[in-house]
Protein backbone atom coordinates (compact mmCIF):
# COMPACT_ATOMS: atom_id res chain seq x y z
CA UNK A 1 0.00 0.00 0.00
CA UNK A 2 0.95 3.43 -0.52
CA UNK A 3 1.24 6.07 1.87
CA UNK A 4 -1.39 8.63 1.36
CA UNK A 5 0.56 11.46 2.73
CA UNK A 6 3.26 10.74 0.75
CA UNK A 7 4.08 12.65 -2.83
CA UNK A 8 3.33 10.42 -5.50
CA UNK A 9 5.97 10.63 -8.67
CA UNK A 10 4.28 12.13 -11.56
CA UNK A 11 3.32 9.69 -14.29
CA UNK A 12 3.76 10.43 -17.64
CA UNK A 13 0.80 11.70 -19.22
CA UNK A 14 -0.18 12.06 -23.08
CA UNK A 15 -1.02 15.99 -22.45
CA UNK A 16 2.74 16.28 -22.03
CA UNK A 17 2.52 16.47 -25.88
CA UNK A 18 0.80 20.32 -25.47
CA UNK A 19 4.58 20.99 -24.64
CA UNK A 20 6.23 19.04 -27.10
CA UNK A 21 5.50 16.51 -29.90
CA UNK A 22 7.01 12.87 -28.59
CA UNK A 23 9.15 12.47 -31.73
CA UNK A 24 10.90 16.02 -30.56
CA UNK A 25 13.08 13.97 -27.77
CA UNK A 26 16.29 15.26 -28.25
CA UNK A 27 17.65 19.47 -29.17
CA UNK A 28 19.24 18.88 -32.74
CA UNK A 29 15.45 17.28 -33.83
CA UNK A 30 13.90 20.95 -32.38
CA UNK A 31 15.87 22.56 -33.79
CA UNK A 32 15.62 21.10 -37.77
CA UNK A 33 11.86 21.36 -36.99
CA UNK A 34 11.95 24.82 -35.74
CA UNK A 35 14.62 25.81 -38.87
CA UNK A 36 12.34 24.01 -41.76
CA UNK A 37 9.22 25.90 -39.99
CA UNK A 38 11.07 28.85 -40.10
CA UNK A 39 11.84 28.69 -44.08
CA UNK A 40 8.60 27.34 -45.39
CA UNK A 41 10.58 25.08 -47.64
CA UNK A 42 11.34 25.68 -50.81
CA UNK A 43 8.13 27.85 -51.46
CA UNK A 44 9.01 29.51 -49.15
CA UNK A 45 12.74 30.69 -50.35
CA UNK A 46 11.00 30.93 -53.41
CA UNK A 47 8.03 33.51 -52.49
CA UNK A 48 11.39 35.47 -50.38
CA UNK A 49 13.24 35.87 -53.37
CA UNK A 50 11.60 36.44 -56.86
CA UNK A 51 10.39 40.03 -55.64
CA UNK A 52 13.86 41.10 -55.33
CA UNK A 53 15.00 38.86 -58.27
CA UNK A 54 12.20 41.03 -60.47
CA UNK A 55 13.34 44.61 -58.97
CA UNK A 56 16.99 43.84 -60.07
CA UNK A 57 16.08 42.58 -63.59
CA UNK A 58 14.23 45.15 -64.43
CA UNK A 59 15.82 47.90 -62.98
CA UNK A 60 19.42 46.89 -65.03
CA UNK A 61 16.94 46.13 -68.40
CA UNK A 62 15.03 49.58 -67.97
CA UNK A 63 16.70 52.14 -65.29
CA UNK A 64 13.11 52.45 -64.36
CA UNK A 65 13.12 52.43 -61.10
CA UNK A 66 9.28 52.87 -60.92
CA UNK A 67 8.57 50.21 -62.85
CA UNK A 68 11.10 47.82 -61.37
CA UNK A 69 9.29 48.30 -57.87
CA UNK A 70 5.93 48.05 -59.32
CA UNK A 71 7.07 44.75 -61.04
CA UNK A 72 8.04 43.22 -57.85
CA UNK A 73 4.85 44.42 -56.20
CA UNK A 74 2.66 42.73 -57.89
CA UNK A 75 4.84 39.43 -58.29
CA UNK A 76 4.20 39.82 -54.72
CA UNK A 77 0.93 40.36 -54.54
CA UNK A 78 0.14 37.70 -56.85
CA UNK A 79 1.81 35.16 -54.46
CA UNK A 80 -0.21 36.39 -51.70
CA UNK A 81 -3.19 35.88 -54.17
CA UNK A 82 -2.22 32.35 -54.82
CA UNK A 83 -2.28 31.19 -51.27
CA UNK A 84 -4.97 32.97 -50.55
CA UNK A 85 -7.00 31.12 -52.69
CA UNK A 86 -4.92 27.48 -51.15
CA UNK A 87 -5.59 29.14 -48.00
CA UNK A 88 -2.06 28.20 -46.90
CA UNK A 89 0.13 30.11 -44.76
CA UNK A 90 0.84 34.03 -46.09
CA UNK A 91 3.71 34.18 -44.04
CA UNK A 92 6.97 34.54 -46.58
CA UNK A 93 4.72 36.42 -49.08
CA UNK A 94 4.03 39.38 -46.45
CA UNK A 95 7.64 39.46 -45.44
CA UNK A 96 8.49 40.24 -49.09
CA UNK A 97 5.67 42.68 -49.10
CA UNK A 98 7.21 43.93 -45.86
CA UNK A 99 10.96 44.40 -47.60
CA UNK A 100 9.70 45.83 -50.86
CA UNK A 101 7.63 48.36 -48.60
CA UNK A 102 10.79 49.42 -46.36
CA UNK A 103 12.94 49.38 -50.13
CA UNK A 104 9.64 51.61 -51.42
CA UNK A 105 10.38 54.15 -48.41
CA UNK A 106 14.44 55.12 -48.59
CA UNK A 107 13.72 54.93 -52.08
CA UNK A 108 10.91 57.67 -51.76
CA UNK A 109 13.68 59.42 -49.06
CA UNK A 110 16.33 59.52 -51.55
CA UNK A 111 14.31 60.94 -54.27
CA UNK A 112 12.70 63.88 -51.88
CA UNK A 113 16.36 64.76 -50.79
CA UNK A 114 17.51 65.01 -55.11
CA UNK A 115 18.72 61.69 -55.81
CA UNK A 116 18.96 60.49 -58.88
CA UNK A 117 17.78 57.11 -60.26
CA UNK A 118 21.23 55.58 -59.32
CA UNK A 119 20.90 56.72 -55.72
CA UNK A 120 17.47 56.01 -55.63
CA UNK A 121 18.37 52.32 -56.33
CA UNK A 122 21.58 52.57 -54.17
CA UNK A 123 18.69 53.33 -51.60
CA UNK A 124 16.90 50.17 -52.37
CA UNK A 125 19.50 47.57 -50.79
CA UNK A 126 20.13 49.99 -48.02
CA UNK A 127 17.38 48.67 -45.43
CA UNK A 128 19.13 45.18 -46.23
CA UNK A 129 22.50 45.68 -45.25
CA UNK A 130 21.67 47.81 -42.34
CA UNK A 131 19.15 44.52 -41.35
CA UNK A 132 22.18 42.17 -41.87
CA UNK A 133 24.59 44.44 -39.78
CA UNK A 134 22.16 44.55 -37.04
CA UNK A 135 21.43 40.80 -37.10
CA UNK A 136 24.86 40.09 -36.67
CA UNK A 137 25.24 42.64 -33.64
CA UNK A 138 21.80 41.15 -31.85
CA UNK A 139 22.89 37.27 -32.39
CA UNK A 140 26.60 37.82 -31.91
CA UNK A 141 25.77 39.36 -28.60
CA UNK A 142 23.19 36.49 -27.83
CA UNK A 143 26.29 34.11 -27.88
CA UNK A 144 28.96 36.55 -26.29
CA UNK A 145 26.47 36.52 -23.23
CA UNK A 146 25.86 32.64 -23.46
CA UNK A 147 22.11 33.14 -24.03
CA UNK A 148 21.86 32.57 -27.96
CA UNK A 149 19.32 32.49 -29.48
CA UNK A 150 18.64 29.25 -31.05
CA UNK A 151 17.94 27.99 -27.33
CA UNK A 152 15.06 29.85 -27.15
CA UNK A 153 14.16 27.76 -30.44
CA UNK A 154 14.01 24.71 -27.55
CA UNK A 155 12.40 26.97 -25.21
CA UNK A 156 9.72 27.66 -27.12
CA UNK A 157 8.78 23.46 -27.61
CA UNK A 158 9.87 22.52 -24.36
CA UNK A 159 7.15 24.93 -22.60
CA UNK A 160 10.06 26.67 -20.58
CA UNK A 161 11.59 29.47 -22.59
CA UNK A 162 14.66 29.10 -20.50
CA UNK A 163 15.31 25.62 -19.23
CA UNK A 164 17.51 24.75 -21.32
CA UNK A 165 20.11 27.18 -20.39
CA UNK A 166 21.23 25.06 -17.33
CA UNK A 167 22.46 22.36 -19.50
CA UNK A 168 26.33 23.66 -21.02
CA UNK A 169 26.54 20.71 -23.31
CA UNK A 170 22.74 22.65 -24.66
CA UNK A 171 24.23 26.14 -24.28
CA UNK A 172 27.33 24.90 -26.06
CA UNK A 173 25.40 23.13 -29.11
CA UNK A 174 22.85 26.06 -29.85
CA UNK A 175 26.02 28.95 -28.86
CA UNK A 176 27.40 27.00 -32.21
CA UNK A 177 24.47 26.88 -34.27
CA UNK A 178 23.57 30.62 -33.62
CA UNK A 179 27.17 31.29 -35.15
CA UNK A 180 26.22 29.74 -37.90
CA UNK A 181 23.29 31.55 -38.50
CA UNK A 182 25.37 35.31 -37.60
CA UNK A 183 27.47 34.13 -40.79
CA UNK A 184 25.68 34.64 -43.77
CA UNK A 185 24.77 38.08 -42.35
CA UNK A 186 28.04 38.57 -41.35
CA UNK A 187 29.59 38.07 -44.96
CA UNK A 188 27.22 39.96 -46.34
CA UNK A 189 27.75 43.01 -44.68
CA UNK A 190 31.46 42.55 -45.00
CA UNK A 191 30.97 42.41 -49.10
CA UNK A 192 27.78 44.47 -49.96
CA UNK A 193 28.39 47.65 -47.55
CA UNK A 194 31.76 48.56 -49.47
CA UNK A 195 30.37 48.02 -52.97
CA UNK A 196 27.52 50.41 -51.53
CA UNK A 197 29.51 52.96 -49.88
CA UNK A 198 31.54 53.30 -52.67
CA UNK A 199 28.57 53.87 -55.38
CA UNK A 200 26.87 56.04 -52.89
CA UNK A 201 30.12 58.25 -52.82
CA UNK A 202 31.46 58.31 -56.42
CA UNK A 203 34.14 56.35 -55.92
CA UNK A 204 32.83 53.69 -57.77
CA UNK A 205 30.53 54.04 -60.69
CA UNK A 206 26.99 54.24 -59.36
CA UNK A 207 25.42 51.70 -62.12
CA UNK A 208 28.09 49.18 -61.35
CA UNK A 209 27.58 49.07 -57.61
CA UNK A 210 24.01 48.82 -58.44
CA UNK A 211 24.46 45.53 -60.71
CA UNK A 212 26.87 44.01 -58.43
CA UNK A 213 24.68 44.56 -55.66
CA UNK A 214 21.24 43.28 -57.00
CA UNK A 215 23.82 40.31 -58.18
CA UNK A 216 25.06 39.49 -54.93
CA UNK A 217 21.60 40.23 -53.08
CA UNK A 218 20.49 37.55 -54.75
CA UNK A 219 23.32 35.25 -55.07
CA UNK A 220 24.26 35.91 -51.16
CA UNK A 221 20.63 35.76 -49.83
CA UNK A 222 18.62 31.83 -50.14
CA UNK A 223 22.53 29.90 -51.65
CA UNK A 224 24.41 31.52 -48.54
CA UNK A 225 21.76 30.95 -46.40
CA UNK A 226 21.22 27.39 -47.12
CA UNK A 227 25.05 26.72 -47.16
CA UNK A 228 24.94 27.43 -43.54
CA UNK A 229 21.85 25.60 -42.90
CA UNK A 230 23.67 22.77 -44.31
CA UNK A 231 26.64 23.62 -41.81
CA UNK A 232 23.85 23.52 -38.98
CA UNK A 233 22.59 19.86 -40.06
CA UNK A 234 25.64 18.20 -40.55
CA UNK A 235 26.52 19.65 -37.01
CA UNK A 236 22.95 18.52 -35.67
CA UNK A 237 23.47 15.03 -37.72
CA UNK A 238 26.79 14.52 -34.84
CA UNK A 239 24.73 14.89 -31.48
CA UNK A 240 21.96 13.97 -30.22
CA UNK A 241 21.07 16.38 -26.63
CA UNK A 242 18.12 14.86 -25.00
CA UNK A 243 15.48 17.79 -24.34
CA UNK A 244 14.84 18.42 -20.86
CA UNK A 245 11.04 19.15 -20.38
Amino acid sequence: MTDPHSTPEPAPEHGEGHARPATLDTVEAVVRAQLSKALGGRRGMLEAAAPTLLFTLMFLTTKELRLALAVSVAAAVALLVVRLVQRSTVQFVVNALVGIGIGWFFVTLSARNGGDANDQALAYFLPGILYNAAYTAVLSLTCLVRWPLVGFMVGSVTGDPTAWHKDRQVVRLCTQLTWLLVLPCLLRVVVQAPLWLGGHSGTLDADTAVAALGVLKIAMGWPLQLLALAGMVWLLSRNRTPVAA
